[in-house]
């Protein structure tokens, strides 16, 4: 198992060219929040904009664009009922987050099989929250895309891989993630992430993080680093060690890290790193 460092960072995050526009950092979609969880999808939506995504859309239930809007008025919003509309963002995105806040109900169910359906080869897919509840439930078959992303903690983890978490143990892990075809980010203390050649395990972090919130927006860091940087493997570890790292710095400080106070610091936490 490889330890993650910042070194991540200075292999992955790059200076912006001078000829940059917003088509350069990738179209983001994120799926989620219904009625009673918009908060998810704002914390996720939160991070994938300052994470630097080009162009963000949140589809969520309407009841949440009001709030979207306050927190961020750099997201665009689509009602997660229109399904035509829903199609056609889904379609002309680069980078797909569904999960957080999404529910598990009936109408949750329809969205992401919609999803899962229409998703490309071309296209990146992070899986987080309910939508891994709904993939093991369902037995829902996970499509093949460019890159995709399982977000799940251990308990999700023991749905959708059928490994108690007593026997998560990395061997084990690895080998179900092959078998999914996906990257896992598997969330705990010391988060382990599981690629198709090797296992890392994150070195940074604090239970300053232990609020609710935490995983919606490393969802939403993922959705932003991998829209922008064309090493999927070193995008994801990127954001996750970037998620840990700056709960660090404001832990020295703060009994709590609330998650919007991560998103608010990424800008300034890139920068840093930006060669």
């Amino acid at each position: 198992m490889i330890k993650l460092t910042d070194q991540i960072l200075t292999e992955t995050i790059r200076k912006r060219p001078l000829d940059s526009y917003k088509g350069t950092y990738g179209k983001v979609v994120l799926i989620g929040g219904n009625h009673n969880f918009g908060g998810a999808i704002i914390m996720a939506s939160l991070a994938t904009v300052y994470s630097g995504a080009g162009l963000t859309t949140t589809i969520t239930d309407a009841s949440n664009q009001t709030s979207l809007h306050n927190w961020l008025p750099e997201a665009m919003f689509a009602d997660i009922n229109d399904l035509e509309q829903l199609t056609q963002l889904v379609l002309s995105a680069d980078v797909i987050v569904i999960g957080p806040g999404l529910g598990t109900d009936a109408k949750a169910l329809t969205v992401l099989q919609l999803v899962l359906k229409l998703v490309t080869l071309k296209q990146t897919l992070i899986i987080d929250g309910s939508a891994i509840t709904l993939i093991a439930n369902h037995r829902l078959i996970i499509p093949q895309t460019k890159y995709t992303v399982l977000t799940p903690h251990q308990m999700e983890w023991q749905r959708i891989s059928g490994i108690a978490i007593k026997d998560q143990h990395p061997d084990q892990n690895w080998l179900v993630a092959h078998q999914l075809g996906a990257t896992v980010v598997l969330k705990s203390h010391q988060t382990e992430i599981y690629t198709d050649t090797k296992i890392y395990q994150n070195t940074a972090g604090t239970p300053a993080q232990a609020t609710g919130g935490m995983g919606d927006t490393l969802a939403g860091m993922i959705g932003g680093f991998c829209a922008q940087f064309a090493n999927q493997d070193n995008a994801v570890l990127a954001a996750v060690f970037s998620h840990s790292a700056i709960a660090d710095q404001l832990a020295q400080s703060q009994y709590v890290v609330l998650p919007h106070q991560i998103s608010q610091q990424i800008p300034q936490f890139m920068a840093k790193y930006a060669k």
